[in-house]
């Protein structure tokens, strides 16, 4: 390759970093060009970590002849596990241990290395390989993403020749600029979605940050807590009580994700999501899915943590309808997207009359005029004065779902 085409696929990667191209787009076009430029390329493959609560990051792999570049997400490094083990065995860790950027290995003959993924690369057929981790400086490290990890193998028989290694050399910095670009992105997306929610996170992406903004809107409302927390956490030995938070979470947050919602607040062990849809009737409904889902998902995992000796215990929950502001409240300096307005206490003081009704769910009068012809199993439990709220109002639960025939 001649500094001519070199200059080039620079620019590329400049251009498509910046219009924000994905990480399998971005490896697709480059090993394509670049083999066009003459560099014998037989598999590429990426590594970079991300900010995400369940995954370390991803691997992006392009190899020749291949329709789709490949994008697989791996979990955590320093947990045990076979994924750790593989890990531990590879290249890219012999280099972050070493403190070496690039390792230059034929793999078809004598090697001081024998790292599981050169039998894999032999057996397809591939001569040689380098790997290359291009490390950012220490201002530029975003959580543990502190470089970009490539390795470039070849089936020439000759292997990599020298003016080969020189172009290697001297686009790898330029794809890993590219490529944490695009991580960027896409960790600033993740972040705001896992902290402040689907929706929110997506406005607040959109530059929806203005201090005092808010759009007045209709919604279902959504507000659950766990039966008997407080004399959980008094009996239950501290480092069980993290792990019950996530597992009853999971339980919840999954189906209300699953019927549409949004999560806006964990409290605790309190959850706070809307429903939104332009029938106020389909709003209902969902919310009522999502509930009959969390019951499901809750009945599974008290089982299997009671399998395991551990605590278990259920979901309070209340649903209500009204209108609410949406948007940016709190200081200039710390700022909350959620929602405010009297319907948000409401929902509250309905979830929390769950224990004096002896109902596991309670539905506002607002939500089950709402539901209309859809209602089903809502039955009325009676009138009841609300602390906070200026006027009794007669609330409403579900009747039990008939249990599955046996057989």
């Amino acid at each position: 390759m001649h500094d001519a085409r070199t200059t080039e696929l620079v620019a590329w990667l400049t251009e498509a970093g910046l219009a924000g191209r994905s990480e399998r787009d971005l490896l697709e076009g480059f090993c394509e060009r670049v083999v066009a430029a003459g560099l014998p390329l037989g598999r590429v493959q990426l590594v970079v970590d991300t900010l995400h609560p369940v995954y370390e990051g991803r691997v992006v792999r392009w190899q020749q002849g291949e329709a789709v570049t490949t994008v697989s997400e791996y979990g955590r490094s320093n947990e045990e596990g076979p994924a750790a083990v593989a890990w531990r065995s590879s290249p890219f860790y012999h280099l972050l241990q070493s403190g070496e950027s690039m390792l230059h290995c034929r793999l078809d003959g004598e090697s001081p290395y024998d790292f599981p993924i050169f039998v894999e690369l032999r057996d397809a057929g591939m001569t040689d390989y380098i790997g290359i981790v291009t490390r950012f400086s220490e201002g530029g490290v975003i959580g543990e993403m502190d470089c970009v990890m490539t390795s470039w193998a070849t089936a020439a028989p000759a292997g990599f020749e020298e003016a080969h290694l020189a172009a290697i050399r001297a686009l790898a910095p330029s794809l890993a600029l590219a490529v944490k670009c695009v991580s960027l992105g896409q960790i600033a997306g993740t972040l705001v979605e896992t902290y402040l929610g689907r929706d929110a996170g997506r406005r607040v992406l959109s530059g929806r940050i203005m201090r005092g903004i808010a759009e007045r809107i209709g919604a279902v409302l959504w507000f659950s807590d766990l039966r008997g927390y407080t004399r959980i956490t008094d009996t239950a030995p501290p480092e069980q009580i993290i792990p019950l938070l996530n597992d009853y979470a999971e339980a919840v947050i999954s189906a209300i994700h699953d019927a549409g919602g949004d999560v806006l607040k964990l409290m605790g062990d309190g959850i706070l999501a809307i429903f939104r849809a332009e029938e106020r009737q389909r709003a209902c409904n969902a919310a009522l899915a999502a509930a009959s889902a969390a019951r499901r998902n809750i009945d599974e995992l008290n089982r299997r943590r009671a399998q395991g000796g551990l605590p278990t215990t259920h979901m309070y929950l209340g649903l209500h309808v009204g209108e609410v502001f949406y948007g940016n409240v709190g200081s200039k300096d710390r700022l909350d997207f959620t929602v405010v307005g009297p319907a948000v206490n409401e929902v509250s003081r309905i979830a929390a009359m769950c224990r004096s009704a002896d109902q596991e769910v309670l539905l506002s009068d607002a939500f089950v005029a709402a539901a209309g012809e859809e209602r089903g199993r809502i039955v009325s439990v009676g009138r009841y004065a609300l602390r906070g709220v200026g006027r009794p109002q007669e609330l409403f639960t579900l009747e039990p779902e008939p249990e599955p025939e046996a057989g």
